[in-house]
């Protein structure tokens, strides 16, 4: 019989095992399966950044399960409550815990009170870890948008061709004053709100932000995208954009001001054209993430750039 566990909730002193379960779940799962383990790095220092975030964002929600006899922590899943939904974030399970319903049981209690607060839950996960989907599907979440994840190295001259029109309105906010200015564009296109995320990124006190805005011609909003420059994460999203040229002028400025480094971002795969745009500048693809949903999915307009630190599904 295995081992009994407990639920509660994680707390600061967990953050370095926290850091070093989710380093060696990926390992272990991306080796195993698919002997892919080195893209995770020799370290967990990295991941350290995941509870440190999410603590400052949404503290005392992120749910521990850990061993009742020694404290031993054994899974880790990250939730984060909007006021239209409930983001979950990385689940992972430590690789000895596996198959003892450590996830699930994780998992159960955020649905349930979503439920109670009639919210729906989203998520956005990878697409290779057939695991992690089966578990998802069989709890209820549906597919609803297929996005491909991308990876390019910027040159450190830039990139190559002459810059999308429109990206010269491109600027940098640093207000926190404008978080809701965002929120509420998101909210018209993709009927989320996210107003909280937008205020933690532009205070930038944990972690790196830089959150660019695209105005057109008129002054409106068109869109915008927050990066992390942090080098645990350089990674592009959330972000949202009216349409594919809104998208690619801010995909453009966000890629430029990472100049040398190899950022991360995810693309609904029906942004034909713009993800051909990406290959020319010398995008790769690394695998395919599927945003997922249990509850109501909003009808959305537009262009979405997810991202998982903090989830955006």
């Amino acid at each position: 019989m295995s081992a009994p566990f407990d639920l509660r909730p994680l707390v600061a002193t967990d953050h370095e095992a926290a850091a070093r379960l989710l380093h060696r779940s990926l390992v272990h799962w991306y080796q195993s399966r698919l002997g892919q383990g080195a893209r995770f790095g020799p370290s967990h220092e990295p991941f350290r950044l995941f509870p440190e975030v999410y603590a400052e964002l949404d503290r005392g929600h992120a749910v521990a399960a850990c061993d009742r006899a020694s404290g031993e922590l054994l899974g880790v899943c990250f939730v984060h409550p909007r006021k239209t939904h409930v983001a979950v974030g990385i689940v992972a399970t430590a690789p000895e815990a596996q198959g003892r319903g450590v996830a699930r049981a994780m998992l159960t209690p955020v649905i349930a009170q979503a439920r109670r607060d009639h919210l729906p839950v989203r998520l956005v996960s990878s697409l290779l870890n057939l695991d992690s989907f089966s578990l998802y599907s069989r709890l209820g979440f549906v597919p609803h948008t297929l996005y491909q994840d991308l990876t390019l190295a910027v040159p450190t001259t830039g990139l190559p061709g002459p810059a999308p029109a429109g990206a010269h309105r491109v600027r940098v906010v640093s207000d926190p004053a404008e978080a809701a200015r965002l929120a509420a564009f998101e909210f018209e296109l993709q009927g989320l709100d996210r107003e909280s995320d937008y205020a933690f990124f532009l205070r930038n006190q944990v972690g790196a932000w830089r959150v660019s805005a695209l105005d057109d011609a008129d002054g409106a909003l068109a869109g915008f995208l927050v990066a992390s420059h942090h080098p645990s994460c350089v990674m592009l999203g959330p972000g949202v954009a009216r349409d594919e040229a809104a998208a690619a002028a801010l995909l453009w400025s966000a890629l430029d001001a990472l100049r040398g480094a190899s950022p991360v971002f995810l693309l609904p795969c029906t942004a034909a054209a713009l993800i051909q745009q990406c290959y020319v500048w010398g995008a790769r693809n690394v695998e395919l993430h599927a945003a997922q949903s249990l509850g109501p999915i909003p009808p959305a307009r537009g262009l979405s750039f997810p991202t998982f630190l903090p989830e955006s599904g």
